[in-house]
């Protein structure tokens, strides 16, 4: 392609595509925290591949380390074979991310996805208790295969599905319901009343931060009273650490602020560093109970993702990192806050934490029109929530000061516009 075009798309490209809808444009360049399309436009990326950029675009270390690895014609592909680079990664994993935290993980490679770790997890937590059903909560999102539709809140993506989904059933998630602090009296009542019909599950799973969902984050004390939960009835949790996990908090895993121990953790998206096909599953040893083969996928040995995932894990040597995307965190916290205060026609609520926060407005379609402003003006930018009423800032947790005051600062210029608009409807 020479133009900046997209006819080939609508030509030739299915009705499902969904982000170049909301981003009208041919990206052909990017590097760090920006993009370039065809008409050499420039773009602040605050969208990070909806997750699996956390360290940005084409990180330098990783781009040299993946092309020494291809031009020594390293091993692009090896199933669950022995390679050299997966035990790098490995032994890498265990020794500064898993042992420091005093973690005791076996490491499975369920496939390349999200949901790929979703589906082993679930199927894993069935196998070691002998139980059928989950307990997942609203507005939570794991995947778009069937089990992990089956614990997916979103009716428009479970209605994809085309088969009613069982085996599962959904809790309120914390503050869902409105700040009367019921939820979870609410779980322990239907889990200790033989006559609520919800029978004792084989795991719970859940988003510490529920990234689609609307960026509802958990406290801390409440996700510690899921884990007792779970100990007292002998129930496997399960963390989905694929969107909010590798940083995107400010810690590595996102429960570690709560010093609660998942029995299952997933992984996906950032965790190859550079944006390529990537998922771990996270075992406790007692429940490392799957038989050889009987869990896996032909592209679970991406040797690629195993150079540049061992490469990134050297941010994790010390706490630089993770000072500095709490730092910016509380920079980007004290944003929104003036923002929902400056700007009272937003009608808008503070959500998430770390690098996954945003507004939330009770304007409908506000937070679409947010975002469609900040494309316009540079800014690339994605909206969340069951009615998308949530813009969401997800830049990478790599960015610096500029890049992360320029993206602000188009923010604010798109809200200024969007509230000022005389056809806004806020009754």
């Amino acid at each position: 392609m020479k133009e900046n075009n997209l006819d080939i798309f609508d030509k030739h490209e299915s009705e499902v595509r969904s982000y170049v809808r909301g981003f009208p444009t041919v990206f052909h360049q990017a590097k760090g925290y920006k993009l370039w399309d065809m008409d050499e436009n420039e773009y602040i990326d605050f969208f990070s591949g909806a997750g699996a950029l956390n360290y940005g675009h084409n990180d330098e270390n990783m781009k040299q380390k993946l092309l020494e690895y291809i031009q020594e014609d390293g091993i692009a592909h090896s199933l669950d074979m022995a390679s050299k680079t997966k035990g790098e990664f490995l032994q890498k994993f265990h020794e500064i991310i898993l042992e420091p935290r005093d973690l005791n993980y076996k490491v499975m490679f369920p496939g390349p996805t999200g949901t790929n770790s979703v589906e082993s997890a679930l199927k894993l937590a069935r196998k070691v208790t002998g139980r059928t059903n989950v307990i997942s909560f609203t507005n939570g999102f794991h995947g778009m295969t069937i089990g992990a539709l089956s614990v997916t809140g979103n009716a428009f993506k479970r209605n994809g599905a085309g088969i009613p989904l069982h085996h599962s059933f959904t809790m309120p998630f914390d503050n869902y319901m409105q700040n009367t602090g019921q939820e979870i009296a609410y779980i322990e009542r239907l889990l200790d009343d033989n006559g609520s019909g919800v029978e004792l599950p084989a795991a719970i799973i859940l988003e510490t931060v529920q990234g689609e969902g609307g960026l509802n984050a958990a406290r801390m004390e409440w996700l510690q009273s899921i884990e007792r939960i779970c100990r007292e009835r002998d129930i496997l949790l399960i963390i989905d650490d694929v969107q909010a996990g590798v940083g995107r908090t400010g810690t590595f895993f996102s429960f570690e602020p709560a010093g609660i121990k998942p029995d299952i953790v997933c992984l996906s998206k950032s965790i190859g560093g550079y944006g390529l096909p990537l998922a771990l599953t996270l075992i406790h040893p007692d429940y490392d109970k799957f038989a050889p083969g009987e869990h896996n996928g032909t592209f679970r040995g991406n040797n690629m993702a195993f150079v540049t995932g061992t490469e990134a894990l050297n941010y994790w040597k010390d706490n630089q990192l993770e000072k500095s995307v709490q730092e910016k965190s509380e920079r980007i916290y004290a944003f929104l806050k003036d923002m929902i205060e400056k700007y009272p026609k937003l009608k808008g609520t503070h959500r998430g934490r770390g690098f996954m926060q945003g507004i939330a407005s009770d304007v409908d379609g506000l937070a679409d029109k947010v975002t469609e402003k900040c494309f316009k003006h540079g800014l690339i930018m994605e909206t969340a929530g069951s009615d998308d009423e949530v813009f969401k800032l997800f830049p990478p947790i790599t960015i610096d000061d500029e890049g992360l005051n320029a993206g602000l600062a188009i923010l604010e210029k798109a809200i200024k516009e969007t509230t000022e608009e005389k056809n806004l409807v806020t009754s």
